[in-house]
């Protein structure tokens, strides 16, 4: 599977040697012919991983997914603001 969007970026200067890191990866739907691709979101900080998955499956868990999305960045810049 080809990847519409894949890109893994560490959250610490290297000299820290922390491990924490953002993964994102979207396959591609090769134009909405495939519609059960595996889009994940990883946020890892040292020994703890958190995974989202983002079904696009069908026009309501596209839109579910989406609006879960824009809800994470929200908060995390709301966070981030405080």
């Amino acid at each position: 599977m080809t990847h519409a969007f894949r890109k893994r970026t560490f959250l610490n200067p290297v000299s820290t040697l922390a491990t924490s890191y953002v993964h994102a990866h979207v396959e591609d739907s090769q134009e909405g012919a495939i519609n059960h691709g595996n889009n994940m979101l990883v946020i890892a900080d040292c020994h703890r991983i958190v995974e989202f998955e983002f079904y696009l499956g069908t026009r309501q868990r596209r839109h579910q997914s989406l609006a879960k999305l824009d809800r994470l960045i929200d908060t995390l810049t709301r966070f981030r603001d405080a």
